[in-house]
């Protein structure tokens, strides 16, 4: 008996099925792909916090700040992902007409959870760092406050900016903005360490 490959998908049928779903998402890495779980209390709060505070940060600017809804099409890895907060700064660039799916963020942003942390530091990061455009990448736990920024140099290489207290800023030179950490978890609670 031999092996019967496993049919992969093409980013236009994953785009088609996605664009059809109601109440389901996934992500789309190079034919495979990759369902979406549903996230907790902590992480929603982040994802709003981090629109709200960026969203005023950018006021004045020609930027504009999205949250999870919004598709990302990288195409130099044939991979379709759903950030949980992007900003594109100047024109957008879209995949079609539909324009749900944007290929320029200049930052984008990821809350880390159990099950996503090692993608989204590792193999996630790497397709996010394929797109030209991207700037800075922005990462959050929510499990305590902690973030972890980073910002592409202009040699092309990534400097990373760790920060854990409350009170410290965010630079985010890129814009000509900074947030403060804290305020990126306005409400949230965590849940007790085992002792």
């Amino acid at each position: 008996m031999t092996a019967q490959p496993v049919p992969q998908l093409s980013f236009e049928d994953w785009l088609a099925i996605e664009r059809a779903a109601e109440d389901q998402r996934s992500e789309f890495v190079a034919g495979e792909v990759f369902a979406m779980t549903g996230a907790t209390e902590q992480h929603n709060l982040i994802v709003a916090n981090v629109v709200r505070e960026l969203g005023n940060a950018l006021k004045r600017k020609p930027c504009r700040v999205y949250p999870s809804d919004l598709k990302v099409r990288i195409e130099a890895d044939n991979v379709g992902t759903y950030p949980d907060a992007m900003v594109i700064c100047g024109e957008r660039a879209f995949h079609d007409n539909r324009r749900d799916v944007v290929t320029n963020p200049t930052l984008i942003v990821e809350v880390l959870s159990e099950s996503s942390e090692a993608y989204d530091r590792g193999d996630k990061f790497a397709h996010y760092r394929t797109l030209p455009s991207l700037q800075a990448y922005l990462l959050l736990s929510q499990e305590r406050v902690q973030a972890e920024l980073f910002v592409r140099q202009p040699d092309g290489t990534w400097k990373m900016l760790a920060l854990d207290d409350p009170a410290e800023r965010i630079p985010l030179a890129v814009f000509d903005a900074e947030l403060i950490l804290g305020e990126l978890y306005d409400k949230v609670e965590f849940a007790a360490r085992p002792g």
